[in-house]
């Protein structure tokens, strides 16, 4: 299987651009700046997901679930993140790819009154056709297009006619719009394989079937064809300024390094692109002004959910088959569902702007489907409103809400449900801040503004129009405050003219300071944070747009240009197999005024006050490769504590870790060699080599063999030139620590895990029993 991501072992002390997230704004980044010849890192909080690794249960979704709050974040960086707020809540993505993998993928513009707001820079705003270009451009990368209704094979989607139904009802247009699905099957513009949509309605899970054209089929594998590195599990924890540089601070998902009170690990770049959406790109500035780097006042403000609101026509008077199929969208026996989202009713184009929205239906994913039946019923009773009053009509709802506790949701009440999500303007007046170091979403009463209303009206007279009964967004009650959710969080990062009045400018350079126009050199945000207002339609076009845009500008700035083109291309990247990783801490005194002698060097730095400890997470190569290969190669990755080498903790690269490997001057002995570079935050580097001694001798020398290593630092990277010699040792409350940190990665499966695990011990203790008790027997 096709994986885009590499271990954080291969992480490089330097890289011409860091990208941090991998949403809309972060992929293109790394596309383009990929495509015009420079060194490309990005950094993703999630897992990468590829199709067929979705959850397709209620279980799997369940375990995929992050859920924070103002006073609570979650420790696992599940697929499915939901942050709870104060009057608004967010529903997003957490994975390679961004929201891409759990969105309907719609792809639309806003109406051109939304860009005659002053909110945006004037760059913009005078130069329209630059972010013109910036539309093509992701146009042509993402490959929208719209459901092919009656052609090539693709039915009429019932979902599809009840909206016709409403819209005519409604007196306003129906319409397809553009989505990111894929209706024919090949290898398309990137070389990425891809099968054409089947209908089964799961889009917003996770397409398991490689149809929907979410960020890991265009610009992530563009970018890794022209040699952009990705890295997933790393969250970020704040960027900050060295010299002409930046440095990226982050700690690794799943390492443990946590256990031992590790300093975060940093990587060293010329530009920064902060790309972790409007809640993520907010926080990680945030924690950068906590940690000194001057900002603008207004970061976290002018926070909008693009008007978004949920509702429901229950217990329709036609079918409506809005309930996902997942694996059973291959039996005939079961209508087609069709993607997410492929209608909608255009209520834009309003005398007043921000009475506007953007009226769409939509399918409900089969892994929690099975929650649909009793959730819907229950709702309907408690806070329906039923548009068909009469006793016939009644007794016909009461029929078809048995058949679907007795069928299940594909019949009766729930498959006759339609779905929908509206948009619109709010007044974009939310606030994020950092609460005990937590993001705190803030914005009561925001529920209250008249425009949901209207909304709440227009979602009415559609489930009238088909005879349904309609269902409110649960939390918008008087009971609730009129509590909203969205699922496109919009600024925290606002563009705007000035420092003032935003905290970017037009290409997502970050403001320097409270006013004034002045920016930090090669500190840019580019991602739905920086857009100043809500669109009142679905934001991920205008998104890319922008990036595009930005890119674009910024390169040429650079005296650089991007390519356009898609020459041939074949993605061929395969999946790493199943390792075994675990975490260490070794803690010791080295000398730089002893060059010969370890003891000494120890005792010396003992005697002055030179400590030097490292925790390192240490990945094998793939169990069986590790096995067989007579180096047993492992590879490093983690930081450093040594005050005679830097004031700060020092981050490593090019970490290589042989276990059990024949000493070259005395092939009866075995060594755990210890070879990586140590990198300073001001770019300096020097280089380590360590060593433990199995010699066999005695069975009572094993701890002192396992637990010892003999340590030499250099200037060179050749090695010639000695700084210092010591010893770090590993302490018996740390070595507990460690054997609970030892894991399989790259795993398929529990027990591909399990097998893995086993192997490695199975070998570790056979070299310890032929090396120190084989001779007794």
């Amino acid at each position: 299987m096709r994986k885009l991501s590499k271990s954080i072992t291969d992480l490089k002390p330097f890289y011409d651009v860091v990208i941090i997230g991998s949403g809309y704004g972060g992929s293109i980044a790394a596309s383009r700046f990929a495509r015009a010849g420079l060194s490309v890192c990005l950094l993703e909080k999630g897992k990468e997901f590829q199709p067929g690794e979705y959850p397709d249960t209620l279980a799997e979704a369940e375990a995929e679930m992050q859920l924070n709050t103002n006073d609570r974040q979650a420790v696992k960086n599940g697929l499915y993140d939901f942050h709870v707020g104060e009057g608004i809540s967010v529903f997003k993505g957490c994975g390679l790819g961004g929201t891409s993998q759990v969105n309907a993928g719609v792809v639309i513009k806003p109406e051109s009154a939304v860009f005659n707001d002053k909110r945006w820079p004037a760059a913009i705003r005078e130069d329209m056709d630059s972010l013109e270009k910036g539309y093509q451009a992701a146009y042509e990368m993402l490959k929208p297009s719209t459901y092919p209704a009656n052609t090539d094979g693709y039915p009429e989607l019932e979902k599809s006619k009840a909206m016709r139904i409403s819209a005519e009802q409604m007196g306003q247009p129906f319409n397809y719009t553009d989505i990111n699905v894929s209706f024919k099957s090949g290898l398309n513009h990137v070389g990425v394989e891809q099968k054409k949509c089947n209908n089964c309605g799961d889009c917003v899970t996770g397409c398991n079937h490689s149809a929907k054209n979410t960020l890991i089929m265009n610009y992530l594998p563009d970018a890794v064809n022209y040699g952009t590195e990705i890295f997933c599990n790393t969250d970020v924890n704040h960027v900050a300024k060295s010299g002409d540089n930046w440095i990226t601070y982050f700690e690794v998902f799943g390492s443990e390094r946590d256990k031992f009170n590790a300093p975060l690990q940093f990587v060293r770049s010329a530009k920064v692109i902060i790309a972790g959406g409007a809640l993520g790109s907010t926080e990680i500035l945030l924690r950068s002004k906590q940690a000194g780097l001057p900002l603008s006042s207004k970061l976290g403000e002018h926070f909008t959910g693009n008007g978004d609101v949920l509702g429901f026509a229950y217990n329709c008077e036609q079918p409506i088959n809005g309930m996902g199929l997942g694996k059973l969208c291959d039996d005939a026996k079961y209508p087609p569902v069709g993607p997410c989202i492929t209608s909608i009713i255009d209520m834009r184009n309003q005398p007043v702007l921000e009475d506007g929205m953007t009226f769409e239906e939509g399918t409900i994913p089969a892994p929690i489907v099975s929650l649909m039946n009793v959730s819907l019923l229950s709702l309907s009773s408690a806070i329906g409103h039923n548009t068909n009053g009469s006793f016939s009509d009644w007794l016909r709802d009461c029929g078809e809400e048995a058949n679907s506790l007795i069928r299940g949701p594909y019949h009766g009440a729930t498959s006759h449900t339609q779905t929908y999500l509206v948009m619109t303007h709010d007044d974009g007046s939310g606030k994020m801040n950092l609460d005990n170091g937590k993001l705190s979403i803030n914005w009561p009463g925001v529920g209250k503004e008249e425009i949901f209303k209207k909304v709440e009206k227009a979602m009415l007279d559609a489930t009238k129009a088909l005879g349904g009964t309609f269902i409110r967004n649960i939390l918008w009650s008087k009971l609730l405050k009129y509590e909203l959710v969205t699922v496109h969080p919009l600024g925290g990062c606002n563009m705007a003219e000035d420092a003032s009045m935003g905290v970017t400018d037009h290409i997502g350079n970050v403001f320097a300071g409270d006013s004034g126009s002045t920016t930090h050199a090669g500190l840019y945000v580019l991602d739905g944070s920086i857009v100043p207002l809500p669109l009142g339609t679905n934001p991920l076009f205008t998104i890319s747009a922008l990036a595009e845009r930005a890119c674009k500008i910024i390169l040429r700035r650079m005296n650089l240009e991007t390519r356009y083109d898609f020459p041939p291309a074949k993605s061929e990247l395969t999946l790493p197999g199943t390792a075994v990783q675990f975490t260490e801490t070794m803690k010791g005194f080295f000398s730089t005024a002893e060059k010969n002698d370890f003891q000494k060097g120890y005792e010396t730095g003992e005697q002055h006050c030179s400590p030097i400890l490292f925790t390192l997470t240490i990945e094998t190569e793939s169990i069986d490769k590790f096995a067989n290969d007579p180096q047993h190669p492992g590879y490093m990755s983690g930081t450093v504590i040594a005050p005679a080498l830097s004031d700060y903790p020092l981050t490593i690269s090019n970490g290589l870790f042989n276990l059990f490997v024949k000493d070259e001057d005395n092939p009866e002995h075995l060594k755990m060699k210890y070879n990586m570079q140590l990198n300073t935050y001001d770019g300096k580097s020097y280089y380590f080599y360590g060593y433990k001694e199995v010699d066999g001798r005695s069975p009572f020398d094993l701890w002192h063999a396992t637990t010892v290593l003999y340590t030499t630092i250099y200037t060179d990277v050749d090695k010639t030139q000695i700084l210092g010699k010591g010893i770090l040792k590993i302490r018996p409350q740390d070595f507990a620590t460690q054997m609970t940190t030892m894991k399989a990665v790259n795993e398929t499966n529990m027990m591909d895990g399990l097998k893995a695990v086993e192997s490695f011990s199975k070998f570790f203790s056979t070299e310890i029993i032929d090396s120190y008790f084989k001779k007794f027997f």
